[in-house]
C-alpha cells in the first residue's frame, strides 16, 4: 500500500524540500494553512513507495530505546539504593519499582474485574476500581496470555505503545516544523519530560497516546474514519479520549468541504460508544449511572468545586504549611504544571489552532475544578502541542534548547526515582 506524502500549503515560505520532513520521515513541503488553527491537510501521491518507517522514524525509535535503557537502569539503582526491606534487598521482585501506585488497580482489574465476586462498590473497599477505563486492564489480561507475570505483561504494553506514540508525535511535529530537527527535538523533550517515567512504567499513558497520537495525525490528513476508530480506542482507556473526541469534531467542522466529508459526519460520534458502554455496564452492576465520576469523588476528591476554589486548596496545601513536604513539593508541582497549561492554552488560542485549544480547555477544566488539582503534571505528557511548541522555541533559540536539555533529565530523575521508591505523592 503506498504511503503518502504531505504537502501543505502555506503562507510564509519554506525551502522547497526539507528531508525527512514530511509525517513518514520522506522529503516533503512542510507549510501552514493560515486562519483555521492546523490548517487543512492536503493528501498526494508522488508515485513511488515508501517504506512504512522511514530514516527520521527509525532515529526517532533509536532515541526511544536510548531513553528506555536509562530508565530501566535508574529502576534498577533505585531497587538496590532505596530498598523497601534492607534485609531483602537481593531478593526483592526485579520489576518491583514499576509496581506502584494505580499499577496494582489495573492489575487486579484485570485479574478479577471490577467486582469480584459479584461484590458491588459498597465491598470493593477502598480501590475504587469503577474510577479506571477498562482498556488497559482488559489489553493487560490478553498480553498475560503470553507474559505470565503481570509487571512484565504491564511494562510490554508501554514499551511498544510507547514507541507507536513518539513515532506519531515526531510525524506530527514534523508537519508544524520544518526539516528533520523539528520532530527529533520535540520526542526528545517529550521523554526527558518530568513525569516521562510513566510512559514506561504499567500506566495508561502510553497506551493512549499510541492511539491519540495516530488518530490526531489521521484527523490532520482527514482521514475520518480512521481518526474515530482511533479515538474510540484511546476513549476506552482515559476520559481524555472525549476531550481528544471534541478536538477531532471540530477539526473536522473545520476542514468539512464537500459530499465526501459530509458522508463521514456518523463517525464522529463514534468515539462517545465506549464511554457509554462503560458507563452502562458500571449501572448494571451498582444501579449508578454516575459510578464513574462516584469512585473518582470517594477516591480522589474529584468532586466539583469552583477552579478559584480548586486553585486555592492547591495552594494552601502547597504553601501553608498543612502538608508534609513530600506532599508540599507534589501540590507545588500541580500549580506549575496548571500554570503551564493556561500559558499553553493561551498560545493555541493566539496561534488560532482551535482543535489543540479545545483538547487543552478541556484537559484544564477537567483537571482544575476538583477539590484540588491532581494528576496535572501527568496530563502535560498527553499535550502534544506544549513538546512541539518547546522544541519549535529550542530550535529558534539554541540557548533555550540548551537549558531545557540541562535541567530537563535531573528533574526527570528525581521524579522518576520517587515514583520508583513509591513516595511519589509523599
Amino acid at each position: 500500500m503506498p504511503v503518502t506524502t504531505t504537502r501543505v500549503r502555506q503562507e510564509r515560505p519554506h525551502p522547497p524540500t526539507a528531508p525527512g520532513g514530511g509525517p513518514d520521515g520522506a522529503p516533503a513541503r512542510l507549510t501552514r494553512a493560515g486562519g483555521s488553527g492546523g490548517g487543512r491537510v492536503r493528501t498526494a501521491v508522488r508515485g513511488r513507495r515508501l517504506p512504512v518507517l522511514g530514516p527520521a522514524d527509525r532515529e526517532v525509535l533509536l532515541l526511544y530505546l536510548l531513553t528506555r535503557a536509562g530508565v530501566w537502569i535508574t529502576a534498577h539503582c533505585t531497587r538496590w539504593l532505596f530498598p523497601a526491606d534492607r534485609k531483602a534487598r537481593d531478593s526483592a521482585p526485579v520489576l518491583a519499582p514499576f509496581q506502584q501506585w494505580d499499577w496494582h488497580h489495573y492489575r487486579d482489574i484485570a485479574r478479577e474485574g471490577y467486582f469480584p465476586d459479584g461484590a458491588g462498590p459498597w465491598l470493593t473497599g477502598w480501590d475504587n476500581r469503577e474510577a479506571f477505563f477498562p482498556g488497559f486492564p482488559l489489553l493487560l489480561r490478553a498480553v498475560h496470555v503470553v507474559v505470565p507475570d503481570w509487571a512484565a505483561a504491564g511494562l510490554l504494553i508501554s514499551l511498544v505503545a510507547g514507541a507507536v506514540a513518539v513515532v506519531a508525535l515526531a510525524r506530527i511535529a514534523r508537519l508544524h516544523l520544518p526539516g528533520t530537527d523539528g520532530g527529533r527535538r520535540t520526542v526528545l523533550l517529550f521523554l526527558f519530560s518530568p513525569c516521562a517515567i510513566f510512559l514506561a512504567a504499567g500506566y495508561t499513558e502510553a497506551l493512549f497516546l499510541a492511539f491519540a497520537l495516530p488518530a490526531w495525525l489521521a484527523a490532520q490528513r482527514r482521514a475520518w474514519p480512521l481518526a474515530a476508530v482511533l479515538t474510540a480506542l484511546a476513549t476506552t482507556v482515559r476520559i481524555s479520549g472525549l476531550f481528544l473526541a471534541a478536538a477531532v469534531a471540530v477539526r473536522f467542522a473545520l476542514a468539512l468541504r464537500g459530499r465526501r466529508d459530509r458522508s463521514a459526519l456518523p463517525w464522529v460520534a463514534l468515539p462517545a460508544v465506549p464511554a457509554a458502554l462503560h458507563t452502562w455496564y458500571l449501572h448494571a452492576h451498582t444501579g449508578d449511572w454516575m459510578a464513574w465520576k462516584h469512585a473518582q469523588e470517594r477516591g480522589w476528591y474529584r468532586d466539583f468545586h469552583a477552579p478559584w476554589d480548586a486553585w486555592r486548596n492547591t495552594w494552601d496545601a502547597a504553601f501553608a504549611h498543612t502538608q508534609a513536604t513530600g506532599y508540599a513539593f507534589m501540590f507545588q508541582a500541580e500549580l506549575l504544571a496548571g500554570l503551564v497549561g493556561l500559558l499553553l492554552l493561551g498560545l493555541l488560542v493566539r496561534q488560532r489552532r482551535w482543535p489543540e485549544a479545545v483538547y487543552i480547555a478541556l484537559s484544564l477544566w477537567a483537571l482544575g475544578t476538583s477539590y484540588w488539582y491532581t494528576s496535572v503534571p501527568r496530563a502535560t505528557l498527553l499535550w502534544w502541542p506544549l513538546w512541539i511548541a518547546l522544541a519549535g522555541w529550542s530550535l529558534r533559540r539554541p540557548r533555550f534548547g540548551t537549558v531545557c536539555l540541562c535541567v530537563a533529565p535531573p528533574l526527570m530523575t528525581v521524579f522518576a526515582i520517587s515514583f520508583l521508591t513509591g513516595r511519589w505523592t509523599g
